[in-house]
């Protein structure tokens, strides 16, 4: 593993001192390439306008007439968390502004087995149900098939996706996505649930424009910005600034306990303090719960939760995706060992500069799971499938720097026409599905193109870090401080480097390291989780970390969240 130290830019960090940030905040935000405190205003305000992204006044004038007509609508959502609270999103204000005249509003969600996506089967589910309008939230961009259907039957469709598209576009009535040729809107990162919430902002002020709420309540769209929040953090979109301000201002009324029944009853199944709810927990503890019901059941059961009212059925539905992510945690562990297994056989100068797994008993809704996990230990794009209905493969794939995953897979099927059933995905994360007869072939490929496509110095395992932390910042103050602010995917949370002397040491659980430490004469406590039991040969170790908050039995204390160790500096 090698370190190495974002640069701070000396101009950037001076001068965002100067307007007010602490040494320590100013220095972690110019090295995250923040030159001005106004990047950090999260206040509403500062939102992109609805008006920029490319077709959302269409699509609201589309809702608008819909909602007038007294049309049947349906939502088709993906069956991931930013599916799920884009759908709920979608439902809590058509609902509300549909003002009871009518229209009325509901959701359809494909589960594994079905298909990702607008197919032109859940089409003929929508028809059999009297729609006239097919919303997407999170899926629809690729959906050419499932959206000409929807023509055949004489139902309108708008598309909300912000997916990448390929070379053609579904015929759809409107299509909103950042990311479709020819929109200038100024942030491409939305989220599924950010353009729904977007598009919500749109039509609300369509409505007004009509004059539709005269006499009547117009509804507060900022009680959603806890979906979109969580939504936001769970899909890993780059937080860039429009991104960071949508999470702000869900954790800020997240925090003041201003959150839907639903994501109340998942904060209390996870036992989560709201009060200092941090974007890890939004994107590690409550997404997992929501995922997990698509992973393994039906997203239905996570729809139903944010959608709830009641607090005791909410907390029924919590405890149920509770159980499920239970679950989901030993078949992801059992097929992570499965992997590893296989894998270490290997030599190390054996391993392929992309990887494809399968095994035909591993489950289909893990398999991104399980990706991620085999990536991070071996530093390779990987493919880990499962089989699927009709003798397919599933795969879900994820990627490191340096390989767009999503590009790559275009590249396949321009390779190799016919081997790719169906494919998608963003630069990160991508899905496929192939004939089982083809994934050696797929294999083969897919190490062929990677080899191609990745620069050799992308495939040497490194470690961004912020460099030292000083010793006299290894307190409460500092700690809540970081905890506070908003850091994510493309805006990575701190994490500090130091030699530090060992001065006690024991194994919690035969697989979490627990350390005293010691740095410059002030001693601080040390976790390392799902670690590598052995002890460390020397008192002295370098260390990367996070700066954390442990709280037992009422008391907290700051603690340092290990990454990795090793016995020198390795910087």
């Amino acid at each position: 593993m090698r370190f190495f130290r974002r640069p701070v830019p000396a101009a950037a960090r001076a001068r965002l001192e100067a307007q007010g940030l602490p040494f320590l905040l100013a220095r972690l935000y110019a090295a995250r390439g923040v030159t001005d405190r106004r990047e950090l205003d999260y206040d509403l305000k500062s939102l992109l306008p609805p008006a920029t992204l490319t077709h959302a006044d269409a699509a609201a004038a589309r809702l608008a007439n819909a909602l007038e007509a007294r049309a049947r609508l349906l939502i088709v959502a993906d069956y991931d968390c930013d599916g799920a609270t884009a759908c709920a999103v979608g439902l809590r204000a058509l609902r509300q502004m549909s003002l009871g005249r009518g229209a009325t509003v509901d959701y359809l969600v494909p589960d594994r087995t079905q298909g990702y996506g607008l197919s032109p089967a859940i089409v003929d589910v929508a028809a059999a149900r009297g729609t006239d309008l097919i919303i997407t939230v999170d899926n629809g961009i690729a959906s050419l098939e499932g959206v000409a259907r929807a023509r055949e039957r004489g139902i309108a469709t708008l598309v909300t996706d912000h997916h990448l598209p390929g070379e053609r576009l579904p015929e759809a009535e409107c299509i909103v996505n950042p990311n479709q040729p020819g929109c200038a809107f100024a942030s491409k990162h939305l989220a599924g649930v950010g353009v729904m919430f977007y598009v919500m902002l749109a039509l609300r002020a369509e409505l007004r424009a009509r004059g539709w709420f005269s006499g009547a309540t117009e509804p507060n769209l900022a009680h959603l910005l806890d979906l979109v929040a969580l939504g936001t953090v769970a899909d890993v979109v780059p937080l860039d600034h429009n991104n960071r301000i949508l999470v702000s201002q869900g954790l800020k009324r997240m925090r003041a306990g201003q959150v839907s029944p639903g994501v109340a009853a998942l904060l209390a199944a996870a036992g989560c303090a709201p009060a200092r709810l941090s974007t890890f927990d939004l994107g590690f503890i409550l997404a997992p719960r929501l995922n997990a019901a698509g992973r393994l059941k039906n997203m239905r059961i996570g729809i139903e939760c944010l959608m709830a009212d009641d607090p005791g059925k909410a907390l029924r539905y919590a405890q149920d995706l509770d159980a499920l992510n239970r679950e989901r945690r030993e078949i992801e562990n059992d097929m992570r060992d499965q992997a590893f297994a296989l894998l270490e056989r290997l030599d190390p100068q054996e391993i392929p500069p992309g990887m494809a797994l399968f095994e035909p008993e591993w489950n289909p809704g893990v398999v991104g799971i399980l990706a991620a996990r085999v990536k991070e230990k071996f530093h390779r794009p990987v493919f880990a499938f499962a089989r699927g209905e009709s003798g397919e493969l599933k795969g879900s794939g994820r990627s490191i720097h340096g390989l767009h995953l999503r590009d790559m897979l275009d590249l396949m099927s321009r390779r190799a026409p016919g081997l790719l059933l169906r494919f998608g995905g963003h630069a990160a994360a991508a899905g496929v599905s192939l004939r089982e007869a083809d994934f050696p072939r797929f294999r083969a490929l897919f190490a062929e193109v990677a080899g191609e496509r990745i620069p050799p110095a992308a495939l040497e395992q490194a470690l961004e870090t912020d460099g030292p932390l000083e010793a006299s910042s290894f307190n409460l103050e500092t700690a809540r401080l970081l905890e506070q602010e908003i850091w994510g995917q493309g805006f990575p949370a701190p994490l500090f480097a130091d030699d530090f002397t060992v001065e006690a040491e024991k194994c919690l659980k035969d697989k979490h390291l627990k350390f005293c430490l010691n740095k410059n004469g002030r001693r601080i406590e040390g976790i390392e989780f799902n670690a590598d039991t052995r002890l460390p040969s020397s008192p002295r170790m370098h260390l990367a970390y996070r700066l954390g908050v442990n709280e037992y039995r009422g008391v907290q204390t700051p603690q340092l969240l290990i990454e990795h160790r090793g016995d020198a500096r390795e910087e």
